[in-house]
């Protein structure tokens, strides 16, 4: 049998139906391949930690990789987004972000803010919801939040408010009771909301506003003394605090309802079926009864969006929102 011309061959090549090459996109379907960061904005300790290590260990045997915790705190949580931000587009380094970082920063930091979280994130989901808590040393004589602000209004800045950084819930949270009871609580912003508990615990400054996870232990050793809360209802789901007043019964008719949430981003461009993939094990963990059961003590609800594209649609009516509240408190932070 005769071989085949040079154009038989060229034209048998021709008419074969396109193989992808093997490209880094190819190896996407395998992904992780290795270690995965999750980037807590604040230092060790706080309630975005706390949520992150039960993430890490839930996402561990769901992915099949080793799962690490890397807290970048400073600047209201700027500097860990912006470290993911300006991460490689592999999906091996995500942010668990907050509602202040995500939706409130950029309006904080008007100048100095270092990345756009719309431009410069990818959307994956949400994983938890909640409100905060006021609390004051248990040490300190205010038995209610009545007597905390008489005390505040009697000594205008000497009772002092820890909280994880400038501009997070705590302190937007603090701007709007102060301006609503017209009173004075000094702001004294930390590097997440470890150091400030510590201070908190040994006397240093008086009460904290923030979210309720990092609070609660706390609270149920005694050490610590629920006054509020900040959402505009009470918080049912924790037995501890079915009595703890809420912002409609101190503050009627102000329309104060403080709810954070926190949520995974990765780098703006990464694959989108690293960002599917990412997704579909969050909504597996924030579906479970497990991660409910370990959440709703400690005051989080767990909840997820349908899609990454469901969440980036929700990400843009919070920065509308948040947008309201820092412009209504006045607060900015350059």
């Amino acid at each position: 049998m005769p071989f085949p011309t040079r154009r038989q061959l060229l034209g048998a090549a021709a008419a074969l139906p396109l193989v992808p090459l093997a490209t880094p996109a190819l190896a996407q379907g395998n992904w992780p391949q290795r270690p995965v960061r999750i980037v807590v904005p604040f230092a060790p300790g706080g309630a975005v930690d706390i949520t992150a290590r039960l993430l890490a260990e839930r996402l561990q045997p769901i992915l099949g990789q080793t799962i690490t915790v890397d807290n970048r705190g400073g600047a209201g949580g700027n500097i860990g987004g912006d470290v993911v931000a300006k991460a490689p587009k592999d999906g091996y380094t995500v942010l668990l972000g907050t509602a202040t970082i995500l939706a409130a920063n950029k309006f904080l930091f008007r100048r100095s803010m270092p990345f756009d979280p719309i431009r410069d994130l990818t959307p994956v989901t949400r994983v938890t919801t909640g409100t905060v808590l006021l609390v004051v040393n248990a040490e300190r004589p205010w038995r209610s939040f009545a007597d905390l602000v008489a005390a505040a209004k009697r000594e205008r800045g000497a009772v002092t408010m820890g909280s994880s950084g400038a501009g997070t819930v705590s302190h937007l949270t603090l701007a709007r009771i102060n301006a609503a009871a017209g009173m004075e609580i000094t702001h004294v912003p930390y590097r997440g909301g470890g150091p400030a508990i510590a201070d908190l615990l040994a006397g240093n400054i008086d009460m904290m506003f923030d979210v309720i996870p990092a609070l609660m232990p706390h609270v149920r050793e005694g050490r610590f003394r629920a006054l509020a809360v900040g959402s505009a209802d009470r918080v049912t789901y924790v037995p501890e605090l079915r009595e703890i007043p809420s912002m409609k019964e101190l503050f009627p008719n102000q329309g104060i309802d403080m709810q954070s949430w926190y949520a995974v981003n990765a780098p703006a461009g990464t694959p989108e079926p690293v960002v599917a993939r990412l997704h579909e094990a969050l909504v597996q963990i924030a579906r479970s009864d497990d991660f409910k059961a370990r959440m709703e003590p400690l005051g989080f609800t767990p909840v997820w969006d349908e899609s990454p594209a469901a969440y980036g649609t929700y990400l843009r009516a919070q920065e509308e929102f948040w947008k309201g509240l820092v412009e209504a408190s006045g607060a900015t932070l350059d």
